[in-house]
């Protein structure tokens, strides 16, 4: 394996194991999620059934993209097609996370921690997964 190969996993294990920490909030009591958002400066926790189901749902799917970061981040070579999709998902998720976020209101140093690493997270695992693989390589 290359230098980009050994570099992209290392950025898909960091980025996947990072993901499945979302897997506590999925369990978190309302009360602790409340504290965090008051914490956080954002006022009032909006308890409510919608809240609780999104705050606890985005959790589950941060957890499960995380575990397939880990997934694919044993063989580039076999799963090249999906980094690719992964890859330039992330970007465009990136931007949509910013545009989100600034339709949302949430806190400038909220937006700018999210959406544009998330961008850019996105354009390197694109890159690299071009550069490290080839149909002839084999994996490693």
């Amino acid at each position: 394996m290359n230098r980009q190969g050994r570099i992209l996993q290392i950025v898909l294990r960091v980025g996947g194991a990072t993901m499945l920490l979302a897997t506590f909030a999925i369990f978190m009591p309302v009360s602790w999620m409340a504290g965090t958002h008051e914490w956080l400066g954002m006022g009032d926790f909006p308890a409510s059934p919608l809240v609780d189901y999104l705050t606890r749902s985005i959790s589950f799917l941060y957890a499960m993209h995380g575990g397939l970061l880990l997934m694919v981040s044993v063989n580039l070579q076999r799963y090249r097609p999906i980094l690719l999709y992964l890859g330039v998902a992330t970007a465009i998720g990136g931007v949509l996370l910013t545009g989100i976020d600034l339709h949302a209101g949430m806190p400038l140093w909220w937006t700018l921690a999210e959406g544009p690493p998330v961008a850019l997270v996105g354009l390197l695992i694109t890159g690299l997964i071009l550069r490290s693989t080839s149909r002839h390589e084999t994996a490693g």
